[in-house]
């Protein structure tokens, strides 16, 4: 049975510094690039994610077409 560990780094700080390095990105990749360190996380994980930064004033959400949105980090 695998031991599951804590994460010394909480995913929103993860998030922010993916965007800090890369820039802008569109929500699909930034996606990607944040499962690839959370393996457990979920897409209903991430957008509840996006949403608590949005409304904390930290990143920006736009929307591109139909379910595609930019995510860009606000200094």
């Amino acid at each position: 049975m695998p031991i599951k560990t804590w994460k010394t780094r909480p995913a929103y700080y993860v998030l922010l510094e993916i965007l800090g390095k890369k820039g802008d990105m569109r929500s699909s990749e930034l996606f990607k690039a944040l499962s690839s360190e959370f393996e457990d996380l979920g897409f209903k994980d991430f957008n509840e994610l996006l949403m608590n930064l949005e409304v904390s004033g930290k990143i920006r959400n736009t929307s591109l077409a139909r379910g595609k949105r930019r995510v860009e980090l606000i200094r």
